[in-house]
């Protein structure tokens, strides 16, 4: 099938199965089509990959993709091939052989996309294939990694400038899912992107719900209690450590859950088949390390959680992110403790001297701070990535249940804030609670601070303490945080101070052994659709999957499945109007979905 400029809207229904664009998609596509460099910051479950994918079919050549991770890069071409469309890669999980089809096919003119890792542009031949074909754009998937003020840097992202220097003409569009304010501009400015089009959507996924709760012991009854709620769905749980990746799945399987591990130390055949049976739905739930998850495409993830704290907000966001990422609703459970801040911080300590170090040592800071946070968690991340922060009403644990146990600590943040304005300003955190605490350190002594009358006042408290009602301030917008981390007082102080407007912290932030919830979430999600019916479609999902040697969300995603549960479409025209039925996929499978929808009428 030949399609023209003008077929966005076709190209979107006949190959993907969607008849409207979500927000900002279209946008996106424009850009690209009017052949001016893109950046674009689109949450996880945006849509981001369509963004590129479409417009290609609509332009004259090939496009060529570049993605960081090898099991990304496999799964998007196995979607694209399950559409039609013909993609492949230039990747170390080739062999030489391999690689000389894949190249001989670009030159040929018979793909639409190549995907290679950012390390192949260090080879000289490689670029100078690419200057052989008549590319219409590039793709830079995860574009954080370009900056080093983002969480996930890489060298050789830094050096993909390259691009401009080689292929001055060509434009490049930049993706990504988590970068602030700062790290977008950065991904700009080393990339060289002139005179573009820049799209940054609202961080908050309104799919998802948030919760995060003091771990209690090893966490093990708090995870089963959580993952036990979601029977045959698939799900990861994140571990900071290898060991506890692999004890906990053994746990789970106890509990005659299925489970596997997944890190970084397992060898590749092992990890290979862990990776194929979770997306094929084999196993429910994957055990693993950080080395496991931005390079899955699974659309049909349920639930996510986290045994200890994530380095960083952004770590945190996009593994999270996993979840629901076909639009349907999902959950997430952090569980952290105080132990797990300075665990991250030693490992920290131990870097050399760099610019990177320093931000590092803030960015777990400000993770801390959320993880222990009363406020609207969604508010807080869209806030910590530059955008105008809301509340979310009833998708996260603090807005759903905030009637928890607090106690009044108006005269500890009048202590604390009076400490801050005695001492200048000009001074850190740690440093105004050593005043509080009447400490003999030597620098206090030598800025003549034992002689305030601040000092010594807060000894009733201990330092973990007096921090947690310093997050509770910072939240409150009460002090702020700057450069060096200097705290100084912030425009609500003054309401504190004058107007003597109370202040409270929930009860379990100042206690050091944490309390087990007693009442249980509020359900947000009641299905409409038939759940006898949808088991049946999964049935057959898997078997064409299985024929088709292709993970099953690569054939309809849940959210496909469960609308056409809803919907119970009797013909081909029906069965099109349903999101994600294409005529591709319709040609496919169509007919043996409706013959069993047929059935389940009977």
């Amino acid at each position: 099938m030949v399609f023209t400029a003008d077929d966005k809207h076709k190209v979107l229904k006949t190959v993907f199965g969607h008849s409207s664009f979500r927000s900002f998609q279209e946008d996106a596509v424009d850009a690209i089509l009017a052949k001016k460099d893109l950046m674009v910051v689109l949450p996880t479950g945006g849509g981001k990959s369509l963004c590129y994918q479409l417009p290609t079919l609509l332009m004259d050549g090939i496009t060529v993709v570049i993605s960081p991770l090898l099991a990304l890069m496999h799964d998007q071409i196995t979607a694209l091939r399950a559409f039609g469309i013909e993609a492949d890669m230039v990747s170390s999980m080739q062999s030489a052989e391999e690689i000389s089809s894949s190249m001989a096919k670009a030159k040929a003119s018979k793909l639409k996309f190549l995907y290679a890792a950012p390390e192949r542009f260090k080879s000289e031949a490689f670029v100078s294939f690419l200057q052989s074909l008549k590319i219409n754009f590039f793709v830079i998937d995860e574009a954080h990694c370009v900056s080093e003020w983002g969480h996930e840097f890489r060298e050789d992202y830094r050096k993909l400038y390259i691009l401009k220097e080689r292929f001055g003409a060509t434009p490049i569009a930049a993706f990504t899912a988590t970068a602030t304010t700062a790290v977008q501009r950065d991904i700009g400015e080393q990339l060289r992107l002139k005179n573009g089009v820049s799209i940054r959507a609202d961080i908050q996924r309104e799919n998802l719900f948030i919760a995060s709760a003091y771990r209690i012991g090893n966490g093990r009854g708090q995870l089963l209690e959580f993952v036990s709620k979601f029977k045959n769905e698939s799900g990861i749980v994140y571990t900071f450590t290898r060991k506890e990746a692999e004890s906990l799945a053994e746990f789970f399987s106890s509990k005659n859950i299925a489970a596997k591990a997944y890190h970084a130390g397992l060898d590749t055949e092992q990890k290979n088949e862990t990776y194929r049976a979770f997306v094929n739905d084999e196993i429910q739930i994957v055990v693993a390390t950080v080395a496991f998850g931005m390079g899955i495409d699974k659309s049909n993830i349920r639930f996510v959680a986290h045994s200890s704290l994530p380095k960083t907000i952004e770590n945190y966001y996009q593994e999270i992110g996993r979840a629901g990422r076909d639009g349907l609703p999902s959950k997430t459970l952090l569980l952290f403790s105080s132990s797990d801040i300075v665990e991250r911080r030693s490992m920290i300590e131990s870097m050399p001297e760099s610019p990177y170090k320093k931000h590092a040592v803030e960015k777990l800071e400000a993770m801390g701070r959320f993880a222990a946070s009363e406020a609207c968690r969604h508010a807080m991340v869209s806030e910590y990535f530059g955008d105008s922060g809301k509340n979310c009403i009833a998708l996260c644990d603090n807005c759903l249940e905030p009637t928890k146990e607090s106690i009044d600590i108006t005269v500890e943040s009048l202590k604390l804030l009076s400490a801050i304005h005695k001492s200048g300003q000009r001074f850190g955190l740690q440093y105004v609670v050593d005043i509080l605490l009447g400490s003999k350190d030597q620098k206090i002594e030598q800025n003549g601070h034992q002689t305030l009358s601040v000092y010594g006042i807060g000894k009733e408290k201990s330092r973990k303490q007096w921090l947690s009602i310093a997050d509770r301030l910072l939240e409150l917008k009460a002090i702020r945080q700057g450069e060096y981390r200097v705290v100084s007082l912030d425009e609500y102080a003054l309401q504190i101070i004058k107007e003597k407007q109370a202040v409270t912290i929930r009860k379990d932030r100042l206690t050091e052994a944490a309390k087990e919830r007693t009442n249980r979430k509020k359900e947000i999600y009641k299905p409409i659709y038939d759940n006898d019916v949808f088991e049946a479609l999964r049935v057959l999902r898997s078997k064409l999957a299985k024929e088709a040697n292709v993970p099953p969300y690569v054939v309809f995603s849940d959210k496909t499945l469960k609308e056409m549960a809803d919907r119970l479409p009797a013909t081909k025209e029906e069965m099109l109007e349903v999101s994600g039925v294409g005529e591709v996929k319709f040609e496919r499978y169509g007919l043996e979905f409706l013959e069993l929808l047929y059935k389940s009428k009977l």
